[in-house]
């Protein structure tokens, strides 16, 4: 994702180099505050620097900019979020320190205020069917992404027998879509972190007594 191209315009006249990366943060800061729909071509040109044909040559259509747009800030600011928590041995301390990465990535300056794939599809029309429905295929992934860890915290002990892993997957994932809200609403970190410490008491409620 984290990768500078250089457009080549349809119409006559030298090529416009531009910054694939620096284009996309534009974007997505442009989609953050109007949405994917209000966003028009002319705004989405403006703020990324470039001209409508170099748009649609380096991205397709605005629906396919937008995508990247999503994914280019999951890999900026989650990717690496997600992968401590499958690679932390111990589930509770995994889940604790997720949940309060999260509450810095969704309270930071740098981020827009709460997650691009759980806020970014709201009142989107029936022609941005596509759109909502690759969101929603993220969000599915989160789930699973959790359900995962879970597993293979169960498969090592760490996790009582009768624990409903799916359940408990959906709650969590449910809650770090919860924290994205609380954000977007004007949430303090503080605020955000002790719903974190409710999501990672959950995980120990399930733990072995050995684990706990």
């Amino acid at each position: 994702m984290k990768t500078t191209a250089s457009a080549r315009p349809s119409s006559k006249g030298r090529p416009r180099e531009f910054d694939r990366e620096k284009a996309l943060n534009q974007a997505l800061k442009l989609f953050w505050r109007r949405g994917f729909e209000p966003a028009g071509i002319s705004d989405l040109c403006s703020a990324m620097g470039i001209n409508p044909p170099s748009l649609y040559a380096a991205f397709g259509n605005k629906a396919k900019l937008f995508m990247e747009a999503v994914y280019y800030y999951e890999a900026t600011f989650w990717d690496a979020t997600w992968e401590r928590m499958a690679n932390e041995p111990h589930i509770h301390r995994a889940v604790d320190e997720f949940f309060r990465e999260a509450a810095e990535i969704l309270t930071s300056q740098d981020a827009p205020c709460g997650c691009m794939v759980v806020m970014a599809d709201a009142n989107l029309s029936e022609s941005a069917k596509g759109v909502y429905d690759e969101l929603k295929a993220l969000r599915v992934e989160g789930r699973d992404w959790i359900l995962k860890r879970l597993q293979k915290a169960a498969d090592e002990g760490q996790l009582r027998r009768d624990t409903d892993l799916f359940a408990l997957a959906s709650t969590l994932n449910t809650l770090l879509h919860g924290l994205s809200i609380q954000a977007r609403d004007g949430a303090s970190r503080e605020e955000l972190l002790a719903i974190g410490r409710s999501a990672a008491a959950l995980v120990g409620i399930a733990a072995t007594p050995r684990q706990a």
